[in-house]
């Protein structure tokens, strides 16, 4: 039996959103229906929607939802129907990263989150007409009323916290706040640079002033955006366009240079310049992701001094414990999300992509 809903479907690489209706399976033995009440809108769903990525289209994206669960497959314990819930990436279970706590490492996490658009075994989750669409997006496809969501991709959160002010630590929030807790982990006194100040990058400033670090240095080319992250713990800015960059780090740090350095803008140029400030010991977290096949050189020599360059996807978190902290943090205002975040109903999905692309909304979350 289907389930019909109302999605917002890409039909072809560069086309808008539709919203029309498609059919989603019924849940398999290990997947939860959810009504979807708000879903977050990530520069990942802008990616794909352009055709810069392998995913099949026409497809449904969406990929940090939160909702109310509807009804669960047969072997689904974890939550049960009128749980409240927040969406995340999937994972197999079984090879070693996910038995290690590191899920967002999953042996199959690229053709089960990112390109595949359909389940583990192949088949489809959603169709229209009898046609099957790319779905199954980071194992739920939330840009829908309702999701056909796969249970290790769903996290049960507190139900007194209101869904639209945590949708976006499904993805952007968890990993900006990972860089820096999970990788860099700040020691006292340690100076921290996050390069850019989006979504992703003013979660870092978030998490880095819940940290013993002293310095955290907010870079953007966006006044209001730099602003913003003073008000959200930075303790200097800079706008790489009125000052050199290096040259700022080096005073700040005592010519030291910086301890751990976050990159979200996928700029190569960014990137290194920020190797380039680490101090001996550093390291750099690559979070921004450029199109495939991007290369950055190095100086090599540079890097002798124990630099440490290391990539990143979704914070390396352990969702189910991860997720539940941050949601408690922001309830207790002090990871205040809320600053982010601009709300927008579903129909308007194309005015938040909009406002996204010209950077009038920082984390666009759509409600239903």
């Amino acid at each position: 039996m289907s389930i019909t809903t109302r999605a917002a479907v890409v039909e072809s690489g560069g086309a808008p959103f539709t919203l029309t209706d498609v059919e989603l399976d019924a849940p398999g033995p290990h997947e939860v229906l959810v009504r979807m009440v708000a879903t977050g809108l990530c520069h990942t769903d802008l990616s794909v929607a352009s055709g810069a990525l392998p995913f099949p289209l026409p497809g449904v994206l969406g990929h940090e939802g939160a909702g109310v669960v509807e009804a669960v497959g047969s072997q689904v314990t974890g939550v049960a129907a009128g749980d409240h819930v927040v969406l995340s990436f999937t994972s197999c279970g079984e090879c070693r990263d996910c038995r290690g706590g590191h899920p967002a490492y999953c042996a199959t996490w690229l053709p089960l989150n990112l390109i595949g658009g359909r389940r583990a075994d192949g088949t489809g989750t959603v169709s229209r007409g009898g046609e099957p669409l790319g779905g199954h997006f980071f194992g739920q496809s939330s840009f829908a009323e309702r999701a056909l969501v796969d249970e290790r991709s769903l996290v049960k959160v507190d139900p007194d916290v209101p869904l639209e002010s945590i949708a976006p630590l499904g993805c952007g929030v968890q990993t900006g706040v990972g860089a820096v807790w999970n990788v860099l982990k700040p020691q006292t006194g340690s100076t921290l640079v996050v390069l850019g100040a989006g979504a992703v990058g003013l979660s870092a400033v978030m998490a880095a002033a819940l940290t013993p670090a002293t310095t955290v240095i907010a870079v953007d080319r966006v006044a209001e955006r730099l602003e913003l992250a003073q008000e959200l713990g930075a303790t200097h800015t800079v706008d790489p366009a009125e000052e050199s960059l290096p040259e700022v780090i080096d005073r700040l740090t005592g010519h030291r240079g910086a301890d751990g350095i976050v990159e979200t803008t996928g700029n190569v140029t960014v990137l290194r310049q920020g190797v380039d400030a680490l101090a001996a010991r550093g390291t750099l977290v690559v979070v921004g992701a450029p199109p495939f096949g991007t290369e950055v050189a190095l100086d090599v020599n540079g890097l002798l001094a124990g630099k440490r360059i290391t990539g990143l996807t979704l914070g390396d978190s352990e969702t189910r414990t991860f997720i539940p902290a941050l949601v408690q943090l922001v309830r207790d205002g002090r990871l205040p999300l809320h600053r982010l975040i601009s709300t927008y109903p579903f129909a308007e999905i194309d005015r938040a992509v909009q406002d996204m692309s010209t950077g009038k909304a920082i984390k666009p979350v759509l409600t239903f």
